[in-house]
């Protein structure tokens, strides 16, 4: 199959290329597919629905309103709630795409400067690119992909405007703590910079871990979130953003301008998701509390075997592990899919040839299946298509 010719800022080809051309691949294989590229739960259908059907039976539910002025109020008012802030730190969005892209036009214009962490979403960079503006990454080191705010500081230049990170980490799940982000906020006040967190995975942290959201540490620490990663809706599209004031101003402004992707209906039934927290909540506990101890006994024999190394992480659905061995992951990941109907993402799509992202939100049973054709594809790879292993 040929792949698309398409290059990213990572030197590959770009994320919802590869996923599209992944699915794409299954569909037209024999094999059973077991789908380990997924980086969210499932969506929960039958909640949904039971949302949707006591929501809009008669009498129509109050939170069916106008988003044209300051988004849906009973978002709002869930989302100043859960973050501790008054409302007008808050900016609901068309997911968190959509707020990620209304914050860098907002705040880049063309030669301007960015700082993106590495191994990271291409979206970061390439949104940047979009805008005309110069991209650079820090690396995240370790086996906890660890943020060295010294570094950051050192690859600040004259024209930075933005320096752009996940938390939980996208795409190795690791947690940055609330010290390390104060001193990230405090090298961007020295350079007036602001920091933009993408925290869409941040939920499935514990809240003795991550105590505080970003924005709530710094008002140099712009905090991004959606519906989409923690209770599996991205069919809402509900994103937002939170920001002191003045740094949300510019981006409200934009906003107000060009925004008109908000959906009503939508945004009405996120309403309705976020009054019901409890028991969404519920059903992502209730997967992960199956699904973690799964995957760390299969992570923990791999290590035993020297099949990968690195660290599972503490909290989230996903993991990234370096394989032993095998530095061309992209052949690896084409290969477990037509050989064994596996699908996991290759490392070079987030700037980390040598390792893949397992995504593990699934049932107790269907992931362990999975998980055991990707051990049969650790261990049966050819010998010919290994190269040896360069640590990063």
């Amino acid at each position: 199959m040929t792949r698309p010719t398409h290059i990213t800022a990572t030197g590959g080809e770009a994320f919802a290329q590869w996923v599209r051309r992944a699915v794409r691949r299954a569909r037209h294989s024999h094999l059973e597919t077991a789908n380990l590229f997924g980086s969210s739960v499932e969506e929960p259908v039958e909640l949904l629905r039971r949302t949707v059907e006591a929501g809009f039976a008669e009498p129509i539910t109050s939170r069916y309103t106008s988003v044209f002025v300051s988004g849906n109020p009973f978002v709002m008012e869930q989302l100043s709630r859960a973050y501790d802030v008054g409302q007008d730190h808050i900016l609901s969005t068309t997911g968190a795409t959509g707020a990620l892209s209304l914050l860098y036009r907002a705040y880049l214009a063309p030669g301007d400067h960015v700082l993106v962490e590495s191994p990271g979403f291409d979206l970061f960079t390439d949104i940047a690119r979009a805008c005309h503006a110069q991209v650079d990454h820090f690396d995240r080191i370790g086996d906890g992909f660890e943020i060295g705010p010294g570094e950051i500081e050192r690859r600040i230049q004259g024209n930075t405007r933005l320096i752009v990170l996940t938390n939980l980490h996208n795409p190795s799940g690791m947690l940055v703590d609330d010290a390390t982000l104060r001193a990230v906020a405090d090298v961007a006040a020295r350079h007036g910079i602001k920091v933009i967190v993408d925290e869409v995975y941040g939920g499935y942290a514990n809240p003795d871990a991550r105590t505080h959201h970003a924005a709530q540490l710094s008002p140099h620490l712009v905090s991004v979130s959606s519906l989409t990663k923690i209770y599996g809706l991205s069919t809402l599209r509900c994103g937002w953003i939170v920001a002191d004031p003045d740094v949300l101003a510019p981006v409200r402004a934009l906003a107000d301008q060009f925004e008109f992707g908000v959906s009503k209906l939508a945004h009405a039934v996120a309403a309705l998701v976020l009054e019901d927290n409890e028991t969404f909540d519920g059903y992502w506990h209730g997967v992960m509390a199956g699904a973690r101890p799964v995957m760390q006994r299969h992570f923990d024999r791999w290590r035993r075997q020297g099949l990968v190394s690195g660290a599972m992480p503490d909290f989230g659905c996903i993991a990234f592990p370096r394989l032993a061995h095998i530095e061309d992951t992209q052949a690896f990941s084409d290969w477990l899919a037509d050989h064994l109907g596996v699908i996991v993402v290759p490392g070079e799509l987030f700037g980390a040839a040598g390792h893949v992202r397992i995504g593990f939100a699934l049932p107790d049973d269907e992931l362990d299946d999975a998980l055991s054709r990707f051990s049969e594809g650790l261990e049966h790879y050819p010998s010919q298509s290994r190269t040896p292993s360069v640590s990063v």
